[in-house]
């Protein structure tokens, strides 16, 4: 199969397609607190899972990059409501500056396409 790139720009794919497996690149949300920025973050995720033709069921690998330790628990307080139950994918966070002062998380996400 060949790499589907969706929405690509000089710079980057939002999304890529192989095989049957969907990356995304990181994505950040909008938001006040970081449980705001948090739930704003993995609706952008659940969008463009959806356009790639997937969705979180299918996650497959997150890492996930937040700006102070401190908002550990209030980033999990969401995403756990957030992953359905038994499909928590394999994950990974830290602590690093982010391209932007006022995004305190960043998610980035690697999923599987649905079984045909």
């Amino acid at each position: 199969m060949a790499i589907e790139r969706i929405r690509t720009t000089k710079r980057s794919s939002p999304v890529l397609r192989h095989n049957d497996t969907v990356y995304l690149t990181g994505q950040v949300g909008e938001g006040a607190t970081p449980a705001e920025q948090t739930a704003s973050c993995l609706a952008r995720i659940d969008a463009l899972l959806a356009e790639a033709g997937t969705d979180k069921s299918h996650l497959l690998q997150a890492t996930i990059w937040l700006t102070d330790m401190a908002d550990y628990d209030a980033f999990n307080e969401v995403w756990d409501a957030w992953v359905p139950e038994g499909c928590a994918p394999v994950r990974s966070c830290g602590e690093v500056s982010v391209a932007k002062p006022e995004y305190r998380v960043e998610v980035i996400i690697i999923a599987a396409m649905p079984e045909a």
